[in-house]
């Protein structure tokens, strides 16, 4: 025996609703790609002459100002890295408080599988490199 067919306007409540379904994750990776690379970030400040590295001490204090914690765990992954992957990660190497600075400022995607880390556009170049320091400083996490 035939199935009658669902009357037209049902079918096409279906057929709407599978289309918005498929279209909400390229929406969502779009929204996130352009959080990333929509705006130039602003000019960076002139360095001043004799200026020291800012310590890790600064550091530990703008993670908890910036709440850095909210995503990123002190050794485990909740949303992103735990900042002791991070460092056990980049730690060897020479060019990494400079890469990380500009992570933590414009944002990066794919350093860590499908996990974003959105851009920071309230934190200056000076507190991006402190906080890159601190993160270096860190031991590498329990077994």
């Amino acid at each position: 025996m035939v199935q009658p067919l669902a009357p037209a306007s049902r079918r096409w409540r279906l057929v709407a609703l599978g289309v918005a379904a498929a279209m909400v994750p390229a929406l969502f990776a779009w929204l996130a790609w352009q959080s990333i690379n929509s705006r130039k970030p602003p000019p960076p400040a002139a360095p001043v002459a004799g200026a020291a590295l800012p310590s890790a001490s600064e550091g530990w204090a703008l993670v908890q100002s910036q709440y850095c914690l909210r995503c990123h765990g002190m050794e485990q992954t909740h949303v992103g890295p735990g900042f002791a992957q991070i460092a056990q990660r980049y730690r060897h190497d020479a060019g990494a408080p400079a890469q990380l600075a500009e992570r933590i400022q414009h944002g990066s995607a794919g350093r860590w599988g499908r996990k974003l880390m959105p851009r920071q556009p309230g934190i200056s170049a000076e507190q991006a490199k402190a906080l890159a320091v601190w993160i270096l400083a860190q031991p590498d996490p329990a077994p």
